[in-house]
């Protein structure tokens, strides 16, 4: 916040993330309804994506970028000499505070769509929302880790991990029913970017199911663990750059 004009890179994010709900309003606005589906019904969807994604792009994006400014320049090799963990080093080479933009833009859409729902926020929907957005961060937390993992074994072929989060976020806007069956069984299943979005979106605004809202934090966990796991192995495996 020294630098001059840190302020504008903060409001250049937030614009940015609102362009999307705004197209998605006018869209809806001009040919109407998508059988059940509203334009507040996806924007709830894309707003729990947008707020987990932004948080963990703000706290763990050393992950994300440990391949290029870590691995390729052997910057590692030294976090290994040092009585830190690696985990912690790592999440704490790189923080970005503008990110926060993603997550403070995401609260707001959520808060929008809430309202124009007409959602009750009692107890119980605000525990829900507040397990899916910790186990949306983990989720995407993981995807990070994953992408590191990946990285000692491979560095020039990671552009495919970047479908998971980025592009994850984008996927929230197109509602589930009309998604292709490939695309929902890979976000539900394999990166289960709909089980922190939607299932806790339809349980506590439209009548989804109830259960299903709760799965959030226990999918999102088991995804980190999953992926610390993998870190780890190639943490092991790692052999040095060399000089």
């Amino acid at each position: 916040m020294e630098y001059r004009g840190w302020w504008i890179v903060i409001l250049q994010i937030l614009l940015s993330w609102f362009i999307s709900p705004l197209i998605i309003v006018m869209m809806f606005n001009r040919f109407g309804n998508i059988g059940d589906w509203t334009s507040e019904r996806i924007l709830l969807v894309y707003s729990f994506a947008l707020t987990s994604y932004g948080a963990a792009k703000t706290l763990f994006c050393g992950f994300e970028n440990f391949p290029f400014h870590m691995l390729r320049t052997g910057d590692f090799d030294r976090l290994l000499l040092r009585p830190v963990s690696l985990f912690t080093q790592v999440s704490a080479s790189v923080f970005n505070f503008h990110r926060a933009a993603n997550f403070v833009a995401g609260l707001i859409i959520m808060a929008i769509s809430l309202h124009r729902l007409h959602t009750e926020i009692s107890f119980v929907n605000l525990a829900m929302i507040m397990s899916a957005l910790l186990g949306g961060i983990l989720l995407y937390t993981g995807v990070f880790i994953l992408g590191a993992g990946i990285g000692f074994f491979t560095i020039n072929a990671l552009d495919w991990v970047f479908i998971f989060n980025h592009n994850s976020v984008e996927l929230a806007r197109i509602p589930v029913d009309h998604m292709p069956v490939f695309l929902r069984k890979t976000f539900t299943f394999l990166m289960p970017m709909l089980v922190i979005s939607y299932f806790p979106s339809a349980a506590i605004s439209w009548g989804g199911s109830f259960w299903r809202g709760w799965l959030a934090l226990p999918v999102g966990a088991a995804f980190f663990n999953v992926s610390l796991v993998f870190w780890k192995i190639g943490v092991k495996r790692y052999k040095s750059t060399g000089s």
